[in-house]
């Protein structure tokens, strides 16, 4: 920010520099110039910048712990050939997969929506390929640890680290999560083996968004299936 002041008349004082607590005074020719350098500015920037760091590591975190991981297993048979029609047992014997009637119906729903909008065809008669689904819905505990810091991250401790000690007196407690596995099985009936067994595991924090976390990563484990299957038309 510069600032400009009215004409100099004593000439003694012609390309004078005062330095004083980061604000500096600089005179050229007639006209008094003033460059100010405000370490507020500097703490502002520096700020900012960090808050951006936390709010990122935040977010990698935050995404890892909500990752969804598919897992191909049981290839007794090869995918040599498309398949062109499927029948879900479980809608079909009424067995459900799911501790969840709610959640259980949606998954027959989803299995055979997105399977019919790749081009497949639902035949209970004769299928290529027989679809059973299951899940593993574990309840599992985690330590959490507390930190009873009441400063942000981005407080005075910048300035004299040793005013608080952020590792002092922290408190353990446990929070329940789930370790949620969603187990299709893709079946050739007339060979009677298994094509493949795909697993999609992923962990819901809370029972609102256990729904949605199914949804996902049932979605991740058709689209893996529906990705090899379309292979073999090429």
């Amino acid at each position: 920010m510069k600032i400009r002041l009215a004409k100099i008349v004593n000439p003694l004082i012609l390309e004078k520099k005062i330095v004083n607590k980061g604000l500096c005074f600089f005179v050229k020719e007639e006209n008094l110039t003033f460059n100010i350098s405000s370490p507020i500015s500097q703490y502002t920037d520096m700020k900012w910048k960090f808050q951006h760091s936390i709010l990122s590591l935040f977010l990698v975190v935050f995404s890892s712990c909500s990752s969804i991981e598919v897992f191909n297993e049981n290839n007794e048979l090869p995918l040599v050939r498309p398949y062109q029609t499927f029948v879900i047992i479980n809608k079909e014997v009424g067995m459900r997969g799911f501790s969840s009637q709610f959640i259980d119906e949606l998954v027959q729903i989803q299995i055979q929506e997105t399977l019919e909008n790749a081009g497949m065809i639902y035949d209970s008669k004769q299928p290529d390929v027989v679809i059973r689904y299951h899940s593993n819905e574990d309840i599992r505990q985690r330590e959490v640890i507390n930190n009873l810091n009441p400063y942000p991250f981005w407080g005075y401790r910048v300035y004299n680290p040793w005013i608080f000690y952020p590792y002092q007196d922290n408190r353990i407690s446990t929070s329940n999560y789930e370790l949620l596995q969603v187990i299709v099985d893709f079946i050739d009936p007339v060979q009677d083996k298994f094509l493949m067994t795909l697993t999609g595991v992923t962990e819901v924090s809370s029972p609102k968004q256990k729904q949605k976390r199914v949804e996902k990563t049932l979605d991740s484990v058709l689209r893996f299936f529906i990705s090899q299957n379309n292979q073999t038309r090429n």
